[in-house]
């Protein structure tokens, strides 16, 4: 018994101050809470056993308004509305939206230059019927002119005076109106939606230079095609009266993504023509600048086709040196805008290639100063460090500029409807209407009709307008 009794006395007992509140605690079946994150996962021991009070503070009755908790109302006169105008369309449709661009053509004299870089700065063209050329930005819902005389009460005429003058120097508020109504006279689709637009000041949205507007939908393609719309005498008359340029696009992804870009030399990537220059240059003979432009007018009075005409010119050259190509080169002018173009689709890794009817020497010099991919133009041919008159090989006509950028677009890998072709003259022509988007710049009307875009400026830096991008952006590439 004595043993037994010893035995029960060293048993362990629970007493009072050894109990805890809890039946797991107790029994050693439970593991207390470890310290946490207040991010992380809590886990279940944490949901069921952790009952200290929370320390983030709670929140604020948010239910139903009492008179405990009153409802409270802010008046800010700021109205928001909700809509899809240009999202992706619903499923089994396809968007069908229009990109007009329209670039205003004169100048704003008393507005500083928005940079240097580009040459942006543009000319004012005079106004006409004698009145006040005005450059002053009106402010918006501003009468444009206190003279009665002067404001506009009807449509315009078939020959009225430009309207830029009464209404602002830039891309105004009413010139896109305008524009929007025109475009309102056109059939849609059958079945399609109510008609919408956008627009974007791509450069200054006080007194914007350039305005993108999209429209839904593009007019009817059975009524009249992309091609016809651009060359449609509404259209036409409307750059005229607002002195703009407008140029219509399908909002497709090819669009803001171009590959290749092709450029005509003469009166494009420089300013001059260099047959022109030569004759002009060369003092003996004395008649030969006289004689060059005699069969440069017989060429565009269509007795002569270009290659024809070329061969005669070059013949004139005949006994020349060969270093008269050197000779002209500090006196080529390269187009404003030009530099920093080339420097702006680089850094967007857009190939560039010129195709000049001109000569190679020359050609590919400046594709080499200007840092271009591709430069192709006629050989002429050389005997005795002189020129004999004769061209060696195909003539770069508008067969061969049409052929050549096909040949570099292959080599490239490079779909057609990503490359672009800018040119000025009727040699141009076929390889604009090979391209995915032709344009004319500061062209011959002719061409100005048949090219999908035709842009009138002083910097062929606007090219990247077309592209969508903002001023702000051009900034920024050519940086």
């Amino acid at each position: 018994m004595a043993d037994t009794a010893k035995t029960s006395s060293q048993r362990p007992q629970l007493t009072s101050s050894m109990r805890s509140s809890s039946y797991l605690s107790d029994h050693q079946q439970y593991r207390p809470p470890q310290h946490r994150i207040p991010e992380a996962h809590h886990g279940i021991d944490t949901v069921v056993e952790d009952s200290s009070p929370s320390k983030s503070p709670k929140l604020p009755f948010n239910g139903v308004p009492s008179p405990e908790h009153p409802p409270i109302i802010v008046d800010s006169g700021v109205s928001h509305s909700y809509s899809h105008p240009n999202c992706a369309p619903p499923a089994g449709r396809r968007s069908d939206r229009l990109i007009a661009t329209l670039f205003y053509k004169g100048s704003d004299r008393n507005a500083p230059p928005r940079s240097s870089s580009g040459g942006l700065s543009r000319s004012r063209s005079p106004a006409k019927s004698g009145l006040a050329d005005s450059t002053e930005s009106l402010p918006p819902n501003m009468a444009p002119t206190t003279s009665m005389d002067e404001f506009p009460l009807e449509p315009p005429t078939q020959e009225s005076e430009q309207l830029d003058h009464l209404y602002g120097s830039y891309v105004s508020p009413l010139c896109i109106t305008s524009f929007l109504h025109l475009m309102s006279t056109f059939p849609l689709p059958d079945g399609a939606e109510e008609p919408h637009s956008s627009h974007r000041c791509l450069d200054n949205h006080e007194a914007p230079r350039v305005v993108e507007l999209t429209l839904t939908p593009a007019p009817s393609p059975s009524y009249l095609s992309l091609d016809d719309l651009r060359k449609h005498e509404l259209i036409y008359r409307f750059e005229q009266e607002w002195n703009v340029d407008v140029a219509l696009q399908r909002d497709v992804i090819w669009r803001k993504h171009p590959r290749l870009v092709v450029f005509d030399m003469d009166s494009t990537l420089i300013t001059q023509e260099v047959i022109d220059l030569l004759a002009e240059t060369i003092k003996d003979p004395p008649d030969l600048a006289e004689r060059v432009a005699g069969i440069t007018h017989r060429a565009m009075m269509g007795e002569l086709n270009f290659e024809s005409s070329f061969r005669e010119r070059v013949a004139l050259l005949k006994g020349l040196p060969a270093t008269v190509f050197e000779d002209l080169r500090p006196i080529l002018d390269v187009t404003t805008g030009v530099r920093d173009l080339l420097k702006a689709l680089k850094r967007l890794g857009v190939k560039t290639a010129v195709l000049s009817g001109g000569f190679l020497p020359l050609t590919g010099w400046l594709a080499k100063e200007l840092g271009i991919d591709h430069a192709h133009a006629n050989e002429v041919v050389i005997e005795d460090g002189k020129l004999t008159g004769e061209v060696k090989g195909i003539i770069v006509g508008k067969e061969r500029k049409r052929d050549l950028l096909v040949e570099i677009a292959q080599k490239e890998g490079i779909d057609l409807s990503q490359v672009i072709a800018v040119g000025d003259g009727a040699n141009d022509l076929l390889m604009m209407e090979k391209a995915g988007l032709g344009v004319a710049w500061n062209a011959k009307p002719t061409v100005q009709m048949e090219a999908g875009a035709r842009l009138n400026g002083q910097s062929l830096l606007d090219l990247l307008y077309l592209f969508g991008f903002t001023g702000e952006e051009v900034d920024m590439l050519i940086s």
